[in-house]
């Protein structure tokens, strides 16, 4: 029996992706610079807007990230499209990378925060002051936990950027079909 692959990700798939994509581009473009400086200084968090959607942009990150990983189980089968088998094993990897980093930014976050004795304020007035089993925890020393995050906010802007600039290449030179995949509606061919 030949079972055909389908030619795009399914609705929810694309959905997740995308609101993926906007959190962590909003997040990074509000990531305040040396918030830990900031909280050194007295400036309260819940008193700095882009702090507020950065860290709930960030929760948002994770939330959709796990529940990304719970469909990966559920959802129907991925396209496959045709290409080289290194280019199969660079795609595999990048997307280890993306899904590595999507997860260890807020593990960062929770840790810099934690270690640094900063609060976690959210929209709608959500405040968490402390996090005292990562303060107490011997992983808060082993690091500077908000230079880590930084680096990795900066390492997944940069890794997307070559995921996007790889989907356009499939797209314009290869003509595969790539890019079409994760596009919502019909696409573009």
């Amino acid at each position: 029996m030949n079972i055909q692959s389908p030619s795009r990700y399914d609705s929810l798939s694309q959905a997740f992706h995308w609101l993926t994509v906007i959190a962590v581009s909003i997040a990074f473009i509000l990531g305040p610079e040396h918030f830990g400086q900031l909280a050194r200084r007295g400036i309260d968090p819940a008193s700095r807007s882009d702090i507020v959607w950065h860290e709930s942009l960030g929760l948002l990150v994770l939330v959709l990230t796990l529940l990304r990983l719970l469909w990966l189980a559920f959802r129907p089968a991925a396209p496959l499209i045709p290409m080289s088998s290194r280019m199969r094993l660079m795609g595999r990897l990048m997307h280890v990378a993306l899904w590595t980093l999507l997860l260890a930014l807020p593990v960062t976050a929770f840790l810099a925060l934690g270690s640094e004795g900063h609060s976690l304020t959210l929209l709608g007035g959500v405040r968490v002051d402390q996090f005292p089993m990562i303060a107490n925890s011997a992983i808060a020393k082993w690091f500077d936990w908000g230079d880590v995050h930084q680096f990795l906010g900066d390492a997944i802007m940069w890794l997307a950027g070559l995921h996007a600039a790889a989907a356009i290449y499939h797209h314009l030179v290869l003509k595969d079909g790539v890019l079409s995949t994760m596009l919502p509606g019909k696409g573009i061919r």
